[in-house]
């Protein structure tokens, strides 16, 4: 395949934990990898030049915030000038932290609601002229609790996921035959770094909760995606993988 014709891929947060898996098993299959980033600037150069070391101009970084409204448009238009080609977008940046009733302002909502809808929904509506000329297609990255359990203490966080799952049936039915639009729902992969977003009983009962009794690991989540980039025949489906956790809340 000639360099021109090499698929690009777009993972926002991609410069850590799922995010940087996901980058690193597009790369190892033959896709150029855009990593955007936020905060991780040395996180994200590390990871380019790995990848850059393996095979020469196949990675590159961009820094974008997605609470600003304006860098949606911004961060689609640099991407495609770096290759100028867009292949999948990757929405997988998310923030995390719990919101009690009673606790949360809105500035808590807005946190949540941005990163985890509201830039998924304007990142697709700025790269879709883009995906839609490869038959690209779109990955969302939700959670098992988007399916049918929320998670205590984290109404917003599971609020948005809920809408991130309907947003990818909604972009599915609007943006065919073009283009296809999926979703991976994780279950526990990685323990958030705030040490306080759990504690240790409450670790036990996810652990306990897993069916299969083993570690899910980023890889798990970035050969899934991977395989809803490549599957031409699917499209509005979201694969949870869990290890069987959310059949334990049934």
């Amino acid at each position: 395949m000639s360099n021109k014709n090499q698929k690009v891929v777009l993972v926002t947060g991609g410069a850590r934990r799922i995010g940087a898996s996901i980058a690193e098993y597009f790369h190892l299959n033959g896709y150029r990898v855009i990593v955007h980033y936020r905060h991780s600037k040395q996180d994200a150069e590390t990871l380019i030049k790995k990848l850059n070391e393996r095979r020469d101009n196949f990675a590159a970084a961009i820094s974008a915030d997605l609470d600003n409204f304006d860098a949606y448009e911004k961060l689609i238009f640099d991407a495609n000038a770096i290759w100028h080609r867009l292949d999948v977008l990757i929405n997988n940046a998310s923030t995390f932290f719990p919101t009690p009733v009673g606790k949360t302002n809105e500035h808590d909502w807005n946190l949540l609601l941005n990163s985890n809808l509201k830039a998924p929904f304007f990142l697709s509506q700025a790269a879709a002229p883009l995906l839609a000329k490869n038959n690209g297609n779109i990955i969302n990255i939700v959670d098992t609790h988007a399916n049918k359990k929320p998670m205590k203490n984290y109404p917003l966080y599971s609020c948005a996921k809920a809408g991130l799952a309907m947003l990818t049936q909604s972009l599915a039915l609007e943006l065919a035959p073009q283009i296809r639009v999926n979703a991976v729902a994780p279950g526990h992969v990685i323990w958030p770094e705030n040490k306080n977003a759990f504690s240790d009983a409450e670790k036990k009962a996810i652990e306990a909760a897993v069916l299969l009794q083993k570690e899910i690991s980023p890889m798990d989540i970035a050969q899934t995606a991977f395989f809803l980039a490549e599957q031409a025949s699917i499209t509005g489906q979201m694969i949870s993988v869990d290890a069987g956790m959310l059949l334990s809340y049934l």
